[in-house]
């Protein structure tokens, strides 16, 4: 009975840490994604992610893809929009590698979500129908298990922006923003995405 109650513990626990790296220094580079200011700071923390030999893989691929994918949205909000699609691809490429291991994960699909919408914006989508569909998806699927997570929140945002509706693009960054404060509180992973309210303009 012991064992069992034991096993149990460890179960739990594993499944509540599930976004935290056992590594000290994944979880120094997990860190200085909200730090990361430049292009150059988010290149050299994929490059950590894709090269760790970390047995936390879908992490390490999970993490890679947020680096590359705040890489795309700083350039673009800079104004370099030449040559982005192919970092937006290899954002979509390690989403995709994380997802594979770890089916039905919600913050690796709204991350996905966040991906086909860049890819909209960055007017390189083939079919801009089935990468706004994509979006929209995750976010039906995602609404009753992650109602309260702000990457969510930001993920509707864009949403709400691609449909030319500032107001309730508006509304969702402000309710981002309240549930980021929630969440640093409790300091639930993953924390990255505030950077994105901040330069949504």
């Amino acid at each position: 009975m012991k064992k069992t109650l034991l096993i149990c513990f460890c179960v739990l626990g594993f499944s509540v840490s599930a976004q935290s790296f056992t590594d000290k220094n994944l979880q120094q580079s997990v860190l200085q994604i909200n730090t990361a200011k430049t292009a150059s700071d988010y290149e050299a923390l994929f490059k950590k992610f894709s090269e760790s030999k970390t047995i936390e893989r879908w992490q390490a691929y999970y993490y890679a893809a947020v680096s590359m994918y705040l890489k795309t949205e700083s350039s673009i909000k800079k104004g370099n929009n030449s040559s982005l699609a192919g970092s937006n691809a290899l954002a979509d490429k390690f989403a995709m590698g994380a997802l594979g291991t770890q089916h039905s994960n919600d913050e690796i699909e709204i991350l996905l979500g966040l991906i086909h919408l860049q890819k909209v914006a960055l007017n390189t989508s083939t079919n801009v129908q089935k990468d706004v569909k994509a979006a929209s998806d995750y976010i039906s699927k995602l609404e009753s298990t992650s109602s309260n997570n702000p990457r969510l929140s930001i993920l509707k945002a864009r949403m709400a922006q691609q449909a030319n509706n500032t107001t309730e693009a508006e509304n969702f960054y402000q309710k981002a923003s309240n549930e980021f404060s929630v969440a640093t509180s409790s300091n639930t992973f993953p924390t990255w995405g505030s950077q994105l309210i901040k330069s949504k303009n």
